[in-house]
């Protein structure tokens, strides 16, 4: 069965972070491409394939890796809204947050959230848990067709 790749999107505002899980994607070579958006706005974007988007491949991500303090549209608006559309219900979401805050991890729970990761301090452990994170989600784990 030929199946196609499917990217990993990566809602992430802070540089640095989003270059480490890049470079740990890339290292647990995954042949998912991932694209990088800066905030909210910009993942509902890419998904709605509207603006820069315009004419991106047809199809939902294998994953989103979803920060939830980011500029313009946090990530639980993002996880809200995804959940809230017929098209996007399936599409795994990972949060990849600092936040170690309670109010969050629930919320993110209650919105159907597939999983939650606090991002580890150490880059050795950041690598690891994106690198885990890919494999599972964009390798083993596939959704079901949503047609």
């Amino acid at each position: 069965m030929n199946r196609e790749i499917r990217t990993i999107l990566l809602a992430e505002d802070s540089t640095a972070d989003a270059e480490m899980a890049m470079d740990a994607l890339r290292e647990a070579k995954l042949a998912n491409p991932v694209v990088h958006v800066e905030d909210g706005v910009e993942a509902l974007d890419y998904l709605h394939a509207r603006g820069a988007y315009e004419g991106r491949p047809a199809g939902n991500p294998a994953v989103v890796l979803l920060d939830i303090k980011m500029p313009r549209l946090d990530g639980l608006e993002v996880l809200k809204r995804m959940r809230d559309d017929a098209r996007f219900r399936r599409v795994p979401v990972v949060i990849l947050s600092s936040s170690r805050e309670e109010s969050d991890l629930v919320h993110s729970w209650n919105l159907g959230v597939n999983a939650y990761v606090v991002k580890p301090v150490d880059v050795r452990q950041f690598f690891a848990a994106v690198q885990t994170l890919g494999q599972f989600w964009a390798v083993l784990n596939e959704s079901p067709d949503t047609h």
